[in-house]
């Protein structure tokens, strides 16, 4: 029998229990059945498992990434089986061996690419993509701050910037993190646990900065407002840390700043924006202007130490689940 990873309620990395599931049904309509090989594990399962966002469900099998193998189609569905592909705009679902999954998550997999790297990139990258090409366009000679800048997400963003001749002040949580930030395109690094994020930024910067990429949430919300120069945006797209408390809007007027809380369901949700946007995210893998750092893997069955390593915010890179 196929296994998954069940969530029966909400809380900590505890409630992650592996178990036997039953072999899934054959595929309806528009439907594949999926094999999966590689796993991504992202904060967004962690909101998920811990009931910080609702889950369409109980019991839930978490995930929103994976790469796998096509066993079978459904009707209506023109990929071959065999075929390996990859998916990251699925709600939940992905901690399992097998699953069926709607056809219009899935993108075929380049042969550059393996899996694992294609699981432990493709939400993350699609996360970079609408940040900084739909949110907010970074242009040549931006400075733009990014928070985590040594995470998966974070990695991406400060890669793919770089490229867009924009200069990237990266912030990280302790020294160690500096240098892979550094080596991910960072012109500047604040190592928030030793340095005033908000006074280095201004004496890089004098006027503050046009965007700041926020994925910590509650410890870092104000810091970020007090980065950006007069019409900067904030956007928040995470909450590693926790959820930003309420804010009085007239706090922006000073500057005349924007805050957005942008989603990858929601700019990723037309099908033909999904395929041209991996399009050029495996081009840029293909073209060594995006390199992808799995900085951890766990088998699916521990899945628990897997969000307990993303959660004390110890990792760096990307993080897989082997199956």
């Amino acid at each position: 029998m196929p296994k998954a990873i069940i969530v029966r309620q909400t809380g900590g990395p505890e409630v992650l229990k592996l178990e036997n599931i039953a072999e899934p049904r054959e595929p309806g309509p528009g439907q594949v059945l999926l094999r999966h090989t590689a796993i991504g594990a992202n904060y967004m399962d962690i909101y998920y498992r811990s009931g910080m966002y609702k889950a369409p469900r109980l019991p839930m099998v978490p995930g929103m990434e994976a790469a796998g193998i096509v066993e079978k189609c459904g009707k209506g569905v023109k990929i071959t089986p065999g075929t390996r592909v990859v998916y990251g705009t699925s709600q939940t679902g992905a901690y399992c061996e097998k699953r069926l999954i709607n056809a219009k998550h899935l993108i075929g997999i380049p042969d550059f690419i393996t899996d694992e790297v294609a699981a432990a990139c493709f939400a993350r990258a699609l996360t970079a993509h609408y940040l900084i090409f739909r949110t907010y366009i970074v242009k040549k000679n931006d400075t733009i701050l990014v928070h985590a800048a040594a995470g998966g997400v974070g990695q991406m963003i400060c890669q793919w910037t770089k490229h867009k001749g924009a200069k990237v002040i990266g912030v990280v949580s302790i020294p160690e993190k500096a240098n892979i930030a550094l080596a991910n395109g960072c012109d500047y690094v604040i190592v928030s646990s030793q340095q005033d994020v908000v006074a280095e930024v201004k004496r890089i910067t004098g006027e503050g900065v046009p965007v700041v990429y926020d994925s910590v949430g509650k410890d870092t919300f104000s810091k970020s407002l007090a980065c950006l120069r007069p019409f900067g945006i904030l956007v928040s797209f995470g909450q590693s840390s926790g959820p930003v408390p309420p804010i009085n809007i007239l706090n922006l007027a000073p500057k005349c700043n924007f805050i957005t809380r942008p989603t990858l369901m929601m700019y990723k949700a037309n099908r033909a924006e999904l395929v041209l946007t991996a399009v050029e995210i495996f081009q840029m893998i293909e073209s060594g202007k995006l390199k992808i750092n799995i900085g951890q893997r766990f088998p699916l069955e521990q899945a628990a130490k897997a969000h307990t390593a993303i959660q004390s915010r110890q990792t760096i890179g990307s993080t897989i689940l082997t199956v």
